[in-house]
């Protein structure tokens, strides 16, 4: 069995499930999933997770994302980009200086409301859902962290910027509110997602790359929890917490820690008053069960 992650550089045009399907037939495995959905016409970075370390997922939406964003002034559409109705169109006549200063007011934690046309669900519906029915729902706003802005360069009415980002910013809204901070209106052209956490777009593979050679693009499984400190134990407390028997490690802090016997990942562990937990166990340790009364 097949287990790993593969650092997907979606092409745009493809569905993230898409995306997900050609990972799973190149490697004849039906246990696949993804971490953090890109829009079909985005482009970037999309982990994908087979085999056991799909028990890894959520550790992926850790860390901050990166996008480079590009948007056209004086155009609103109904969904943000250029793929929806033009509902509004106004003057742009904005400078690059104007741009830069604009950008500052966008750093650090700001309030973003969610577009209509987002996969955020209100009452078990993607709101995506009620905007192709024609609804408007009101939604609240949310606070979302913009830890780096930068212009990438400015040819008015085109604009392109670097994006670092928490969880959750919809970097459509980003570039309108932008856009409205200097009196005039956006849509993006196109997104390219350059960063999920700790998998970056210089170390991703394409579908075509990933065919070719699917040992070369094949991460092991703890690379999704690089950040979490490392506990090592002998053969019998790694026999012990894998098999869901209470251990304690004297000395240890509190916290979540990636467990290893040896040189092996076995899963992740939380610890408490120095008890360890097994939270994600990806390999079991076997032995006699006589051991544990020694």
């Amino acid at each position: 069995m097949t287990s790993g992650i593969v650092n997907v550089l979606k092409p745009p045009g493809l569905t993230s499930h898409d995306a997900v399907a050609r990972i799973r037939r190149i490697y004849g495995e039906k246990k696949v999933g993804h971490a953090g959905t890109l829009d079909p016409d985005a482009a970037g970075v999309l982990p994908v997770f087979i085999g056991k370390a799909t028990r890894l997922l959520e550790y992926a939406s850790v860390g901050t994302k990166g996008y480079r964003g590009t948007g056209i002034l004086g155009v609103r559409t109904d969904t943000g980009d250029d793929s929806g109705n033009v509902l509004e169109r106004m003057p742009a006549n904005i400078t690059e200086e104007q741009m830069n200063q604009a950008l500052q007011q966008f750093r650090g934690k700001i309030s973003q409301v969610p577009p209509m046309y987002s996969a955020l669900k209100i009452q078990g519906k993607k709101l995506y859902e009620y905007a192709r029915q024609g609804l408007v729902l009101e939604r609240a706003a949310r606070t979302v962290e913009i830890i780096s802005l930068s212009q990438v360069y400015f040819r008015n009415p085109y604009f392109c910027i670097d994006v670092e980002c928490s969880k959750g910013t919809y970097i459509r809204t980003l570039l309108e509110d932008i856009a409205a901070s200097v009196g005039t209106c956006a849509c993006m052209l196109f997104l390219l997602r350059t960063k999920a956490g700790d998998f970056t777009i210089e170390d991703s593979f394409t579908l075509e790359e990933i065919e070719t050679d699917p040992d070369a693009a094949l991460l092991p499984p703890e690379t999704a929890v690089t950040r979490l400190p490392v506990i090592t134990v002998n053969e019998l407390q790694a026999y012990r917490i894998t098999n869901g028997v209470k251990t304690t490690v004297q000395g240890t802090a509190p916290g979540q820690y990636r467990l290893n016997y040896g040189n092996i990942f076995l899963g992740v562990v939380s610890v408490e008053n120095e008890i360890i937990k097994p939270e994600k166990i990806l390999v079991q340790i076997n032995g006699n069960i006589d051991q544990l009364k020694h």
